[in-house]
């Protein structure tokens, strides 16, 4: 988890901003991968892709099955943009630490199409507490149900 507790307005050479966003996305097939080593990478991975942007990471969890972040992102990189930019070269990253990954995710995609975007600003202390708290909450949820009802691979119910 990082944390930083920044709420000051920045600035570019002609601009002043506060664009903070909440972000959710997840490996393909929402496959619970990220523990471990390729947790500690993925963290590595998307602080240096983040750093390279000139976003900031406010605060950040990876659970088993996605990524919960909260960034601040200058006014002039789009939030699609940066996700599209994040996702794929991250995809690219991982595969390149992590060789045995290409045959469980085909096409050198490592993440799944969609995200979850909010934008913060009176939430931002709530959806700090919740990002926080995340991990904990899947963990007591893993625990009361360890039964898949949706097969990851063909996304069919489960007899």
């Amino acid at each position: 988890m990082l944390k930083k507790s920044t709420n000051e307005i920045k600035s570019t050479a002609h601009s002043k901003y506060r664009c903070q966003y909440h972000i959710v996305f997840a490996p393909k097939y929402r496959r619970k991968e990220i523990y471990g080593q390729l947790k500690r990478d993925i963290g590595e991975i998307l602080r240096k892709l983040c750093k390279q942007k000139g976003v900031e990471i406010m605060e950040a969890e990876a659970c088993l099955d996605h990524i919960h972040m909260l960034v601040s992102i200058p006014p002039y990189i789009s939030i699609a943009q940066f996700m599209g930019y994040l996702k794929e070269k991250s995809s690219l990253m991982i595969f390149d630490r992590h060789a045995n990954l290409k045959y469980k995710y085909g096409s050198r995609n490592f993440w799944c199409r969609g995200y979850y975007v909010d934008t913060v600003w009176r939430n931002k202390k709530i959806i700090s507490e919740y990002i926080r708290n995340q991990l904990e909450e899947d963990y007591a949820s893993d625990q009361i149900s360890m039964k898949e009802y949706l097969n990851p691979f063909t996304g069919s119910k489960n007899k």
